[in-house]
């Protein structure tokens, strides 16, 4: 019983801290950006398909310096967010899989960018 009552208080001792640290820098004038994006890796992928119609999985893998569980988990993730699209198929008898950007997933992207751009710019001021 005392176990889970020092447990529950950690808990709620690092949401606390958790909600504090949000509030601090959602103060006037920073910009809540978009946690799909904002991870770097998946901001990698999304910046290398803006410059590319597709990219197969191998080439997003050794663009983006990352490992095949890395790149499938946040993948995976632009994928259900609807940001990418992902078709699979084989050449020859290899599998492959091409990533090509949404409409969805560059709106994201582009707004990502314009905040950054003003945080940018009010931290200048």
């Amino acid at each position: 019983m005392a176990r889970q009552s020092f447990h529950q208080s950690v808990q709620e001792r690092a949401g606390e801290r958790g909600r504090r640290r949000t509030e601090d820098h959602q103060g006037p004038g920073f910009p809540e950006f978009d946690p799909l994006v904002h991870e770097r890796m998946r901001l990698g992928i999304i910046s290398a398909l803006a410059t590319n119609e597709s990219l197969s999985f191998n080439d997003l893998k050794r663009l983006l310096r990352t490992t095949d569980g890395n790149l499938s988990v946040h993948g995976r993730k632009l994928e259900e967010a609807g940001y990418v699209t992902c078709s699979k198929g084989f050449n020859g008898r290899i599998p492959r899989s091409d990533y090509r950007l949404t409409a969805r997933g560059r709106k994201a992207l582009a707004r990502y960018l314009e905040q950054m751009e003003e945080l940018i710019r009010r931290t200048k001021d």
